[in-house]
């Protein structure tokens, strides 16, 4: 009997390395790298080659979307000043969801999730209330879930380490990075 397709919105290549083989469990995982929130440009693109590699690793199908981070500003740009998990985040959770969701209703995939739970720095109530929302619109299941649970995020930073994983020291977009720069200058 042939598994159940479902669509994962992957954000990063460290939280893919142990989420997509737990989905592999019970689905037929296709991988999803829509992030025009990454800044610069040069760390979306080594996000997304070190994403390559866990799609290797793993063996799943992953599509990408072409980098489009002036949606992403003018999505965001009234919320700049928000803190880390703030109204900013709420929207750029939706905006990459609603890509997600569209995504797989056009290729016929029933489901749909993210892995973005699986990240301390990401509210997973938020992630699912946006995610469920989102799914009803599109007429596809949203997978709800909150991948930290049980170790989550430290069996992610265990995989990533013994696969040579790239792990970015910040959320990934432009306000993300000011404050992580910021700090580090201090």
């Amino acid at each position: 009997m042939s598994k159940p397709k479902i669509l994962a919105h992957i954000c990063c290549a460290p939280d893919a390395i142990y989420v997509i083989d737990l989905l592999q469990n019970e689905h037929e995982v296709t991988g999803y790298f829509y992030n025009p929130n990454i800044w610069p440009e040069a760390e979306y693109a080594k996000r997304l080659m070190e994403t390559r590699k866990v799609e290797k690793i793993l063996g799943f199908e992953l599509l990408e979307e072409i980098y489009d981070a002036e949606r992403w500003l003018k999505a965001t740009k009234k919320f700049k000043d928000e803190p880390e998990k703030g109204r900013r985040c709420d929207v750029c959770y939706a905006l990459r969801l609603e890509r997600a969701a569209q995504k797989a209703a056009a290729l016929g995939i029933p489901s749909f999730t993210t892995i973005m739970s699986l990240s301390p720095w990401k509210k997973a109530d938020v992630l699912n209330r946006i995610g469920r929302m989102l799914g009803r619109r599109h007429q596809v299941r949203f997978l709800e879930a909150d991948f930290k649970k049980k170790g989550g995020f430290e069996k992610s930073v265990s995989l990533s380490r013994r696969h040579g994983i790239y792990r970015q020291n910040y959320c990934g977009c432009l306000y993300s990075h000011r404050k992580e720069a910021a700090a580090l200058s201090k």
